[in-house]
C-alpha cells in the first residue's frame, strides 16, 4: 500500500486554511519544493481543493478540521474504533477482518478510494469533507432477523444529527436521509451468513457534512450538505455520537426487533403522506406513502388500497 505519510502531514499543516509557502513545507518535510508540488497533486486526488498562489504558496479553500482518534475514543462509551485517513472503503476494511472482531467495532476514514453504495454503485468520497463510518454487528437469530436494520440506522443516524443542530434532516426509505428534499446521507448494510446460522453484518453510513464539487458521473442525483443548510458539526463529536447510540439502538433491535422504531420512524418520514414513485426493475408503481409496516416494508396507497413492498431493486423519489 502506498505510504501517504507526506500527504497526511500536508493536510494536516494546510488544515488551518492559511497560505503556506512551498519553501516553508519543503523546509518543514525535509523535501525539495518539487517533491512538495507532487504531493500537493495527491491531495487534489483525494478530492481536496488546494489553491496555489504565486509568492503566497498553498491553501486549502477553508479550514478543515480532521478526524482525531484520540478525541472520538474519549467520548466513546465502549468498545473499539479504528480511525484510518486513507482506506479502500471503510466497510470493505471490517469485512476482510470479519474474524477478529467483535460486534459494536468499527472504523471511521477521511477518504475512501474506493467507496461503494447500494447496488455496486460507486460512493463519491473526497478527504476530509464528511463522515464514512462503518460498523460489525451479529445478530445471532440469523439473517431473517436482519429485516429493517438499515431503517433503524437511519432512524438513529438522523435522531443525532437533528440533536446535533440539524433539525430539519429526515428519513426516506429504505436507506437515504433527506434534507429539503435533497439526499444528505446513505446506509450500506452488508450480510453474510446462512438461514439457521449467526448474520454478521457491515453497516456503512455516508454523510454530506461539507463536500462541494461531486464528481457528476458518481453523485446524478439531487444532494445536500450540512454546510450549505448553514449547519457546523463537529466531525469528532458526531462520529463519537453516532457510534454510541448506533450500538445503544442495535442492542435494542436485537432484544425486540422493529417494532421499537415504527413510531420513531414515523416522525422523521420526509415521504409520509406524500404522492411517490416506486421502481421495482422496470416497473413503477404511482401512489401514496403511508410509512412501514411491522417488518419494514413500504406501505403504498393505490386508489384506496393499501399494499406493502420490500426488497427487490427498488427506489423511490417523488413525483414528478
Amino acid at each position: 500500500m502506498k505510504d501517504n505519510t507526506v500527504p497526511l502531514t500536508l493536510v494536516s499543516i494546510l488544515a488551518d486554511g492559511e497560505f503556506h509557502s512551498g519553501e516553508q513545507l519543503g523546509e518543514r518535510l525535509g523535501m525539495s519544493r518539487a517533491a512538495i508540488n507532487k504531493h500537493i497533486q495527491t491531495l487534489r486526488d483525494w478530492g481536496i481543493d488546494v489553491f496555489t498562489v504565486t509568492g503566497k504558496g498553498y491553501s486549502l479553500a477553508a479550514p478543515v478540521q480532521l478526524l482525531d482518534e484520540k478525541i472520538i475514543m474519549s467520548q466513546l462509551d465502549q468498545g473499539r474504533l479504528a480511525v484510518i485517513p486513507v482506506i479502500d472503503s471503510t466497510n470493505q476494511y471490517l469485512l476482510d477482518r470479519m474474524p477478529t472482531l467483535q460486534p459494536g467495532d468499527a472504523c471511521v476514514a477521511e477518504y475512501q478510494q474506493a467507496g461503494r453504495g447500494r447496488r455496486g454503485r460507486q460512493w463519491f468520497s473526497p478527504f476530509g469533507s464528511n463522515l464514512y463510518l462503518s460498523m460489525y454487528w451479529c445478530l445471532e437469530q440469523g439473517p431473517v432477523a436482519a429485516m429493517g436494520l438499515s431503517l433503524v440506522i437511519g432512524i438513529v443516524t438522523a435522531e443525532v444529527l437533528r440533536a446535533l443542530g440539524a433539525n430539519d434532516v429526515r428519513v426516506k426509505w429504505p436507506n437515504d436521509l433527506y434534507l429539503n428534499d435533497r439526499k444528505l446521507a446513505g446506509i450500506l448494510v452488508e450480510l453474510t451468513g446462512k438461514t439457521g446460522d449467526s448474520a454478521h453484518i457491515v453497516i456503512g453510513t455516508g454523510i454530506n457534512l461539507a463536500m462541494r464539487m461531486p464528481d457528476t458521473d458518481v453523485v446524478n442525483q439531487g444532494w445536500i450538505n450540512l454546510e450549505e443548510a448553514g449547519v457546523a458539526i463537529d466531525r469528532n463529536k458526531l462520529a463519537a455520537t453516532l457510534v454510541n447510540k448506533t450500538r445503544e439502538s442495535l442492542q435494542l433491535f436485537e432484544r425486540e426487533g422493529l417494532a421499537s422504531f415504527i413510531d420513531r420512524w414515523s416522525a422523521l418520514d420526509n415521504f409520509i403522506d406524500r404522492p411517490v414513485k416506486l421502481l421495482i426493475g422496470d416497473r413503477e408503481i404511482l401512489g401514496i406513502a403511508r410509512g412501514i409496516d411491522q417488518q419494514g416494508g413500504l406501505i403504498l396507497e393505490q386508489d384506496g388500497v393499501r399494499k406493502s413492498w420490500v426488497g427487490g431493486e427498488i427506489s423511490l423519489r417523488p413525483q414528478n
